[in-house]
């Protein structure tokens, strides 16, 4: 494991139980096949069933947001995972999408509450996308679908607590 990875809540590492979906972009197959199968690694690593998991497939990393927020807005999943590779051309179409992937990912966690998860590679070179591609350790697929688990526990935790404690919160606040 990467010494540069950070701390993992292990408490909140089970994949059993949520539902995933994976939305993976077709633009740099070579390289979002491996990222998909380092996130399957994770999700099955973690105690999701293969039933439990969608892969939805889309042109580009520009594509990737509509199909998150579809995703995430159809109520069947706790935590949906985007994966795509863009690498920095000769022309500013690099900054473009991979910024606009960005916003749209994150709006789209935003605006329904459920976890979306950034795992676009977004390089500078081929080697660098080969790298963060890699079967090992370092695949950023796989860790996105590690936060992704990590959230949908957090985000259901936070959820039952909220729940436990009904309006005590707000209220203490206002009194």
């Amino acid at each position: 494991m990467s010494k540069d990875r950070p701390e993992i809540d292990n408490k909140r590492l089970s994949a059993s139980g949520y539902r995933f979906a994976v939305v993976v972009s077709r633009w740099n197959s070579s390289f979002t096949n491996r990222l998909r199968d380092g996130a399957a690694e994770a999700l099955r690593t973690s105690g999701a069933t293969d039933d439990a998991v969608e892969v939805f497939q889309v042109p580009g990393a520009f594509e990737l947001p509509l199909a998150c927020l579809e995703a995430a807005e159809s109520g069947r999943f706790d935590a949906v995972i985007a994966l795509g590779v863009v690498i920095r051309g000769d022309t500013p179409h690099f900054e473009y999408v991979a910024g606009q992937a960005a916003a749209g990912i994150m709006q789209a966690g935003l605006s329904t509450r459920v976890p979306v998860m950034f795992g676009v590679v977004t390089a500078d070179t081929v080697e660098q996308a080969e790298a963060r591609c890699s079967n090992d350790e370092n695949n950023k697929g796989f860790e996105a679908a590690i936060a992704a688990i990590e959230m949908a526990n957090l985000v259901r935790e936070m959820a039952q607590e909220q729940g436990s404690k009904g309006n005590e919160k707000i209220l203490s606040h206002v009194v």
